[in-house]
């Protein structure tokens, strides 16, 4: 069969998670990957390859994982077919039987890879077969694996291929296409408003600056309804109050409220800011700033009273500029602060510089007293609707020292991740509180696929550990609203594991989220 050029040999390379490798890597290993490789070879006008079925052939591109995503040109061979074909049918009876199939230690790409050398003397890839390696630390193999293996029953990469997980309808892409645009416009408009409003405020709190100045030359005391007066005009005409028989009625509870830290003394928290401080050298605006922290954390004062320079204070403390024990006091005044209704406009001066986010996207190479106050701090901002909105923004910015493009809603979701598969009690109280918080918000069109998925493996994860009764039924009321966000939750709830009905009888309340789950993914 073959001519004086010999046969050509080629490599197909798939990727077994249909795309979802790259979206689920960051949650499960850390870092992103492109995809999870099943090769085959083509040859003789066939296509081979092994599975938990044992070595199998097709013709080229006829199994259902489609077309493949690269094709290679492994050389040519001058290998009589009927040695070939009684070659493969040696490594089928011997090495590559389907009982010996493994997904991840002895596969296809090992099959691929001894069948390209005796054909012509070629190789798969490396990065290829040393993928379980270095992609997959051993602590995190269990998790892949189960995702794998939910995606190709049995773990059989076979004749008949991995079921496809879902195609994307022409219908659906144009209306994805339309929500990107949209994203964009209100991305652009929230920036705008946000603009306006901060100059509004900046301009504000000059003018009282001036008031309060002049009536301490005067010798007049603070007047505290003034100062009401100024909170309401910056909130708008909407905000003014209204009169006694034109009073609404009062704001009905969340249908699931948020989970916060309500102990956090903000009076104590800045005592012990203003101790770890004491000795430090600080500027003339530090001071000025700390006296600010003072009189809205302490004095209960609105936010006004906090500088144009307020933030660039906490930012030099978080930078490390005064020591440690001075940054976990000052995200503690924070998490004390994020429980006030006002913080919210201390928040959208923090749009420039973004100094709060940055400092917390690097959770993990930070000691744990710190990770748990910037947890804390997050939690507390779903106290109030516009606190927790912020966190979940979805418009990208650039932070020094990191390549990639974050966003409020990342670091939100790196934070939350992080802390809810830590082994510190504490953190993971924290953790599966923001996990809880984050999976209930009611806006949920901020709460995109991406985000549910990384979100939804965290709780899984967390699951598969058995932990106490109450984060295992924060994790698995996350669960349950997530579905209902995402499409792709349920399916990896089913995959990935473990089922919920596994944990049925732990608690009434822990049988209701089951129900709820077990509704989405039938």
């Amino acid at each position: 069969m073959s001519g004086e050029e010999g046969e050509p040999v080629d490599l197909y390379i798939y990727d077994l998670t249909h795309g979802m490798a790259s979206i689920l890597s960051p949650a499960i290993l850390g870092r992103q990957i492109e995809g999870v490789w099943h090769t085959s070879v083509v040859v003789y006008g066939r296509e081979y390859f092994y599975g938990g079925q044992g070595v199998t052939n097709c013709p080229p591109g006829s199994t259902e994982l489609g077309a493949p995503q690269q094709t290679q040109r492994l050389g040519r061979t001058h290998v009589p077919y009927a040695l070939f074909t009684e070659y493969v049918e040696g490594l089928a009876t011997s090495s590559f039987r389907g009982c010996d199939y493994k997904l991840l230690e002895h596969n296809c790409n090992h099959f691929s890879d001894e069948v390209a050398q005796f054909l012509c003397g070629a190789r798969v890839p490396k990065h290829i077969l040393l993928q379980p390696d270095t992609d997959l630390p051993p602590p995190l193999r269990a998790a892949l694996t189960s995702l794998l293996e939910g995606m190709a029953p049995g773990a059989q990469v076979m004749a008949g291929g991995v079921r496809q997980l879902r195609r994307d309808s022409p219908d659906f892409l144009t209306l994805n296409t339309q929500i990107e645009e949209a994203r964009a416009v209100s991305a652009k408009l929230d920036k705008q408003r946000s603009t306006l409003a901060e100059k509004l405020a900046r301009k504000e709190r000059r003018r009282e600056k001036k008031r309060r100045k002049q009536r301490h030359l005067n010798g007049e005391p603070d007047d505290m309804a003034e100062a009401v007066e100024v909170e309401t005009a910056l909130a708008g005409p909407s905000a003014r109050a209204p009169e006694p028989d034109d009073r609404p009625e009062p704001r009905a509870p969340p249908k699931d409220p948020p989970i916060v830290f309500r102990d956090l003394d903000g009076a104590a928290e800045f005592e012990k800011l203003s101790a770890a401080l004491a000795e430090a050298a600080l500027s003339e605006e530090e001071r000025t700033s700390l006296d600010e922290l003072q009189q809205y954390l302490v004095r209960g004062e609105g936010s006004w009273v906090l500088g144009d320079e307020f933030l660039t204070f906490i930012g030099a403390i978080l930078s490390g500029a005064h020591g440690e024990a001075a940054r976990v006091c000052a995200l503690r005044c924070l998490a004390a602060a994020a429980l006030r209704e006002d913080v919210s406009l201390l928040l959208h001066q923090d749009r420039r510089h973004h100094a709060l986010l940055a400092h917390a996207h690097n959770i993990d190479r930070l000691p744990p007293d710190e990770q748990l106050a910037i947890a804390l701090f997050m939690c507390n901002l779903f106290e109030n609707p516009s606190s927790s909105e912020w966190l979940l923004y979805i418009s990208e910015w650039q932070a020094d020292g990191v390549a990639a493009p974050l966003s409020n809603i990342r670091v939100t979701t790196k934070v939350c991740v992080h802390c809810t598969l830590c082994e510190d009690a504490a953190l993971r109280d924290a953790g599966t509180a923001l996990l809880y918080n984050i999976a209930t918000k009611e806006v949920k069109t901020v709460v995109f696929d991406e985000v549910c998925a990384e979100l939804c493996m965290a709780a899984l994860q967390l699951a598969q550990w058995a932990p106490p009764e109450e984060p295992l039924w924060r994790a698995l009321a996350a669960l349950s609203r997530l579905a209902q966000h995402s499409a792709d939750v349920p399916q990896l709830i089913a995959m990935v594991g473990p089922h919920p009905d596994a944990f049925r009888g732990t608690s009434p309340r822990i049988d209701e989220q089951i129900d709820l789950i077990m509704k989405k993914i039938k």
